[in-house]
């Protein structure tokens, strides 16, 4: 299978992350796509993914998933490993639950505040900005840091006891809080400790188990 991506942007860490977890990199053939140049607004992208956004799975029966909850879903059911979208139902719903709540409130808040309410990517990509509702959704961003902070200071992880797709989707928020220089408050003494542990999983630091 292939995944088009850019390395090193969010959404595309959540996936890279998810095939570490299972232990699947190699199973993977990573394409980069040229953002900066628009190549994810051509016609020949759009018609892989119409959302013209990475990262896109091609599988090799030449289906494409777009949408990193659907690739991450697609990943934890094909590979071996411990559940990434939990194991019963119970488990299921919290971390579903939980992944939307860090993705909308966390990550794609601070996206809207970097695409909004500063350059971005530039004035050739930045198109219909508005600062307004970028700086509102930073604040969204910052009560949403608050809010995981609290579910942190009774849960191991974001879905319960164990690591889970929810976990991967605040991490990569609060990596591209650090690029946007969002701030996260140092009272949010759960959160910071929280992100330290995941920082130290093999997945994400790149070090071998």
């Amino acid at each position: 299978m292939k995944i088009y991506d850019v390395e090193g942007f969010p959404n595309p860490a959540r996936v890279r992350i998810a095939l570490a977890e299972k232990g699947a990199t190699n199973e993977c053939e990573f394409v980069p796509v040229d953002v900066m140049n628009g190549e994810h607004r051509s016609e020949t992208f759009r018609a892989k993914n119409p959302d013209a956004s990475v990262p896109c799975l091609e599988l090799e029966d030449g289906t494409y998933i777009s949408q990193c909850t659907a690739i991450t879903e697609y990943i934890d059911g094909a590979f071996d490993g411990p559940s990434l979208c939990g194991a019963s139902a119970k488990e299921r719903a919290v971390v579903h639950m939980m992944n939307r709540r860090a993705e909308i409130g966390l990550l794609d808040a601070v996206g809207d505040y970097f695409h909004h309410a500063t350059p971005g990517l530039g004035p050739e990509l930045e198109t219909h900005q508005n600062a307004e509702w970028g700086n509102h959704r930073k604040s969204i961003a910052q009560s949403t840091m608050s809010y995981l902070d609290g579910v942190l200071a009774e849960n191991a992880y974001l879905g319960g006891d164990t690591f889970s797709m929810a976990d991967i989707t605040a991490y990569a928020g609060l990596a591209f809080a650090d690029f946007a220089k969002v701030e996260v408050p140092s009272n949010l003494t759960n959160l910071i400790a929280w992100r330290q542990k995941v920082a130290g999983r093999p997945s994400v630091s790149g070090e071998p188990n």
